[in-house]
């Protein structure tokens, strides 16, 4: 079976994340966690972990790190993160997302140095931009094999859209699942 792998953008968040695990079941993602977010919301970030999902580096306060022009403070935004969500998963993440997609040769230096690799995606569900569930269905439509789907978490239209998704993508023959997974 050929894998599409799922991504959450942006958690945890304590009024939708909870929803999102149970909407997933048994389905494993990659969860891409914003360092403030997971600071204020340990808990969730373990249950997260606990469900046997993925979790990677989305940097500490979710900037265009671009336009960092320090490379101490783009290495900040990777470190903090990394450290904390080492400290509540006991597993350091191999798997980074720059926000915004925003990335460059600078980028990629400090990632190199953290031994993370960047993920990007090939399909995005604009679920960003206020989309309805039926909306993001649609575009989670366009997924290849091999393919990486862009979610966020926090919204309560992909919390909806996920069952329909997972249904119409095994319906098609092929596995959601994490990144690389």
């Amino acid at each position: 079976m050929d894998t599409v792998a799922l991504t959450f953008d942006d958690g945890p968040y304590p009024e939708t994340t909870p929803a999102l695990l149970a909407a997933l079941g048994g389905t494993r993602a990659t969860f891409f966690l914003w360092g403030e977010h997971a600071a204020a919301h340990p808990d969730l970030v373990r249950a997260i972990a606990a469900a046997g999902h993925a979790i990677g580096n989305h940097t500490w306060t979710h900037p265009h790190l671009t336009t960092l022009a320090d490379p101490a403070a783009r290495d900040q935004e990777v470190r903090r993160t990394q450290d904390l969500l080492t400290r509540l998963t006991g597993i350091r993440p191999a798997l980074f997302r720059p926000p915004y997609g925003d990335t460059d040769a600078s980028v990629a230096a400090t990632l190199a140095a953290h031994e993370l690799t960047e993920v990007l995606w090939t399909v995005d569900t604009r679920d960003w931009a206020g989309c309805s569930a039926d909306e993001i269905v649609a575009a989670a439509a366009a997924a290849q094999p091999g393919g990486v789907v862009l979610m966020h978490e926090g919204r309560p239209a992909t919390v909806d859209a996920v069952p329909r998704i997972l249904a119409a993508l095994t319906a098609r023959g092929l596995h959601p699942g994490p990144v690389g997974g």
